[in-house]
């Protein structure tokens, strides 16, 4: 496949992501989690000074470190009001094969920013899609297991500009097909 089916493939095929979701883990637990599937996406959720306790604080990813070597890189974490209830989900990919490597992390960081942008975690600062937006148009992150606060699916389309185009509040009418709403 040449540089030009590769971009044309890119635009007009689906991107389906799908992530197993297990939880919740203690920071002690993850600690644990050094395998070689223990790569992916996960959450965090604590206590906020102005959201409350319990809440998703953050996402982030693991793409060339497993979820214990980048979670014991989180300093934050041991200082948030509520250090000892923290709670970590992690997001492993799966499907019907596993991809090569460079595919499997442009995954992960696709799933990763579109996560970000459709739930807005409080410590993440990275929610704009202006870099990828284009290729985010096609991606589908379907979440499963135990997701806890994210939807169980998020649409790059959604959250894209792919549909900016048309005009909101211009709903459908019978009036169109020349017929009015029955009064009985």
């Amino acid at each position: 496949m040449n540089e030009s089916q590769a971009s044309h493939q890119m635009e007009t095929e689906d991107i389906i992501i799908h992530i197993d979701w297990s939880g919740p883990y203690t920071l002690e637990e993850v600690s644990h989690l050094n395998g070689p599937t223990d790569f992916g996406v996960y959450q965090i959720y604590g206590g906020h000074p102005v959201y409350g306790s319990g809440v998703l604080l953050y996402i982030g990813l693991d793409e060339w470190q497993t979820f214990a070597q980048r979670l014991s890189q989180h300093g934050w974490c041991h200082t948030n009001q509520d250090a000892g209830r923290l709670e970590v989900h992690v997001g492993r990919l799966f499907g019907l094969t596993t991809p090569d490597c460079d595919t499997w992390n442009r995954y992960i960081r696709l799933a990763e920013l579109l996560l970000i942008h459709a739930h807005r975690p409080a410590w993440n600062s990275q929610m704009e899609l202006k870099s990828l937006e284009p290729e985010l148009r096609r991606v589908h992150v379907v979440n499963w297991q135990r997701y806890r606060s994210l939807m169980p699916e998020v649409s790059g389309a959604r959250w894209s500009e792919r549909f900016d185009h048309i005009p909101f509040r211009q709903h459908f009418s019978t009036e169109h097909f020349g017929r009015q709403p029955s009064t009985t």
